[in-house]
């Protein structure tokens, strides 16, 4: 079986593209066709394991799941996890393989693109329909020789392009006809129709709009595409999906301080969720409230870069002060630690060799080893014996005499995590604790408040039928099937 594939390319970054393949995996998944989403290559810290055994971005894993399979790396050859302004950890089908400065990454693409047709012939061996994101923006000319994200690929693989605009940031009129002016001709020639997402209001008002795209570029319209609220309840695939803080009167509060380079942070989105939780997402050049009930550190992919950040908006002196009032700390994964006396990277795995002081808030040390782990766990969490299911994805071994207080006790046996003498403190590797519902009525519990009671997974299921059914009745899905090859 040879599956055939269209791709969804943007004009720009954010304008929705993980959002439509997701709900087109859900429309063509539920006529009962084997969907595959892809991604040649992607860019953000906000990673997913796989049941084969890598990482690929959190985006194809909504998508898998959209599409009703398991996430796998294929569905996401090449990874760039941004370790810097300018360089990246690139990961290929689901293993890091190095590290690049942005200008030096342009040398790895011609032998990177043999990795993402590999995994996408891995894909259409096996289903009815792969349906393809792009990266960024597909009028970035400068970048074209030797891409493997948008054209390049397209191209290289015969796949057809529907491009996508976003008119909610205006200019969505120049924005598609803009990128049928500077693309190469033969590359316009891959673009067989457009959409234009997040419409507000009536849609009769821009339907002079939509013929003047038309007219201008020869592409026809394939929908479009009003604003899906929902949305929100869906994990980010960046740090741009990051929204602000909730302002909720007489709720339990958690603090969290926004690192340059945060990861995993989809953590966060059950306790969001909660309707008796505020997260307060605390950026730079803000002080940690001291009325949070928990200062919650999440992952990063520069565990010691963001220390250093840390220390410099003055979030250490913050933390240490409420923790003397009392309040409790949660670190996840990097957030861990940072929790400790002592981080150090001998072999200059995220960066320069070097080894600087934790916050000195659990007695644990941690060394940056080149291993990384990443797997699929279960388990109970101690002292409570509550179950859970999450994930670790780290690199850095913790040892210490905190831990001799674990946090979790893992199915294999392994214990996991510290705490302090004082029960106030505590860290662990694992992550997605909260996305599962007895873990994160355990924690709020602890907290002094009650958990809704809904179902996160089942939520997330919810939602993506809901976009599925807005999907369908706002493009021509039978036009976008025929169309791809």
């Amino acid at each position: 079986m040879t599956a055939r594939a269209i791709m969804i390319q943007g004009t720009g970054s954010d304008v929705g593209k993980s959002l439509i393949v997701a709900g087109l995996c859900r429309v063509f998944a539920r006529r009962g066709l084997a969907v595959r989403p892809f991604k040649p290559q992607n860019m953000s810290n906000n990673a997913a394991v796989t049941p084969d055994g890598g990482e690929i971005g959190r985006a194809q894993a909504l998508q898998a799941r959209a599409a009703g399979v398991a996430p796998s790396v294929h569905m996401n050859p090449v990874l760039l996890k941004p370790q810097s302004e300018t360089g990246s950890q690139i990961v290929v089908q689901g293993r890091m393989v190095g590290q690049a400065a942005a200008r030096d990454y342009q040398a790895w693409k011609p032998r990177l693109l043999a990795s993402v047709l590999e995994s996408f012939a891995h894909l259409t061996a096996e289903a009815d329909l792969v349906i393809v994101e792009g990266a960024g923006s597909a009028s970035e000319v400068n970048l074209r020789r030797g891409d493997i994200a948008n054209m390049g690929f397209a191209r290289a693989a015969g796949v057809p392009v529907i491009l996508l605009g976003d008119i909610d940031r205006g200019g969505v009129i120049a924005s598609l006809v803009g990128t049928r002016a500077v693309i190469d001709p033969e590359d316009a020639a891959m673009i067989r129709g457009f959409l234009v997402n997040r419409f507000r209001g009536d849609p009769s008002l821009f339907a002079e709009g939509m013929e003047t795209i038309a007219r201008a570029t020869g592409w026809p319209s394939l929908g479009l595409i009003p604003h899906f609220p929902q949305a929100a309840r869906l994990p980010a695939e960046d740090v741009l999906g990051l929204s602000g803080s909730q302002a909720r009167s007489g709720t339990c509060t958690v603090a969290v301080p926004v690192l340059p380079r945060i990861a995993n942070f989809d953590d966060l989105d059950p306790l969001r969720a909660e309707p008796g939780v505020s997260v307060v997402l605390v950026r730079p050049g803000e002080p940690i409230p001291a009325a949070a009930d928990l200062v919650l550190l999440p992952g990063s992919k520069t565990t010691i870069d963001d220390l250093v950040f840390l220390r410099a908006e003055g979030w250490d002196v913050d933390i240490h002060a409420h923790v003397r009032r009392g309040g409790r700390v949660l670190g996840l994964c990097g957030g861990y630690q940072m929790l400790g006396r002592r981080i150090a990277d001998p072999q200059g795995i995220e960066g320069a060799p070097r080894s600087v002081p934790g916050l000195g808030l659990l007695d644990v040390e941690t060394v940056m080893t080149a291993q990384k782990r990443l797997q699929a766990v279960t388990g109970v969490s101690l002292p409570d014996a509550v179950p859970f299911a999450g994930y670790e994805m780290h690199v850095g071994e913790t040892t210490g005499p905190d831990t001799a207080r674990p946090l979790i006790r893992l199915a294999d046996g392994r214990r996991d995590g510290a705490a302090s003498a004082d029960g106030r403190v505590f860290g662990t590797y694992v992550h997605g604790l909260f996305a599962d519902d007895r873990q994160r009525a355990a924690w709020l519990a602890r907290l002094g408040t009650e958990s809704s009671g809904e179902a996160y997974e089942a939520g997330i299921e919810t939602v993506l039928d809901a976009l599925g059914r807005h999907i369908a009745a706002h493009v021509d899905c039978d036009r976008v099937l025929a169309l791809a090859s």
